[in-house]
């Protein structure tokens, strides 16, 4: 049974097919014009590309989930502004959402760039680090110079407003079968904790120092709150060798190799520090780049052209990179954003031979 349409339904069925091609057209090239790995597809293909692209191709999925995670944002960001009563300041809402939103694409786009760029420097391998509970000791006794993790070390360091405070504790986690040493950081900013971490080490029987985890509790002061007390706020950038997909690092080598850049941490979106080793054999007045922003006293104090510095950056956060230096017997003593110069630097610890320092 055939149905005879009007000629105005008839019109209508055909401005709403030339739409839907016209919409079609649209959206095809805009698709077209956005690169491969940001449109989704075939997971495996990204899995297949051979052993020259594994690292890039993780770093095109960490695109895709920075992407959705913005739109993710920016519509829980439009729904509460709706619930706005005051059309001024709904308004407002709306316009910081749109903004935050275009912030965030721009990030990452930048976090991409700059995992492309740990892939040139670190290879396009599988990230699968040996994590063998045979190759490390349950005994912490300062086996390496540079990280030292004997059980009551402790180490208080000032910049930035900060006064942070690391010891080590008589305490383990075991990880994936693995032993980790319990080192507690703790940050205070006008007598008030701002951040509590507990961070987790292997020590290699070689003597290298693997980075396992941290529990990250961050803390904020609110306004108008009586009485005015640090709330927990979040735990961002904790992680776990072995949860979620989260691998280890090495935090500190036995015996660095020059020039190496490695991963200290892989928790893909949420912790992925990086550090290249600048120096091995680092003395205040040997080179006057690594010179800038460090105190002439307490390197002359703590370094005999054994000091071992290095450079630490995260794609998460494009641009920032910092310099660490560390001096053997007495571990990190000096942090130097190298953009603003601004230091954190190493006031007391309890270590022998660990100078007066002011």
């Amino acid at each position: 049974m055939s149905t005879q349409h009007s000629p105005v339904g008839a019109r209508s069925v055909a401005r709403a097919l030339l739409l839907n091609v016209f919409v079609a057209s649209l959206f095809g090239s805009l698709i077209a014009a956005v690169p491969a790995f940001a449109q989704g597809g075939d997971d495996d293909a990204l899995d297949n590309r051979g052993a020259s692209g594994f690292c890039s191709s993780t770093a095109e999925t960490a695109l895709r989930a920075c992407q959705n995670e913005v739109r993710d944002d920016f519509w829980i960001a439009i729904g509460n502004c709706i619930n706005e009563s005051d059309p001024e300041e709904r308004q407002k809402c709306k316009a910081e959402a749109r903004a935050e939103k275009r912030d965030g694409q721009a990030l990452c786009g930048e976090q991409l760039h700059a995992r492309l760029q740990v892939c040139n420097l670190i290879g396009e391998a599988r990230y699968d680090p040996d994590f063998d509970p045979a190759n490390f000791t349950a005994a912490f006794i300062n086996l390496n110079a540079y990280f030292p993790l004997q059980i009551g070390n402790k180490w208080v360091y000032e910049g930035g407003g900060e006064t942070i405070t690391v010891e080590v504790l008589d305490k383990t986690k075991l990880i994936e079968g693995v032993t980790c040493i319990v080192v507690n950081d703790v940050v205070t900013e006008d007598g008030n904790v701002i951040e509590d971490t507990d961070d987790w080490y292997a020590q290699a029987t070689n003597g290298d120092i693997h980075y396992c985890g941290e529990i990250a509790r961050n803390f904020e002061f609110f306004d108008g709150d009586i009485p005015g007390e640090p709330e927990l706020v979040d735990i961002e950038g904790s992680w776990k060798a072995g949860r979620d997909g989260e691998k280890s690092g090495i935090i500190m080598f036995a015996l660095p190799p020059l020039g190496l850049t490695y991963r200290q941490e892989f928790s893909l979106g949420n912790a992925e520090d990086v550090a290249e080793l600048l120096s091995i054999d680092y003395g205040f007045g040997t080179d006057p780049d690594l010179d800038q922003f460090v105190p002439p006293a307490l390197a002359g104090s703590l370094c005999n052209n054994n000091c071992v510095v290095t450079r630490d950056f995260t794609p998460i956060e494009p641009g920032v990179e910092e310099r660490k230096y560390f001096a053997p017997g007495i571990g990190l003593f000096l942090e130097v954003n190298v953009e603003t110069g601004e230091t954190v630097q190493l006031v007391g610890c309890n270590l022998r031979g660990c100078p007066p320092l002011l």
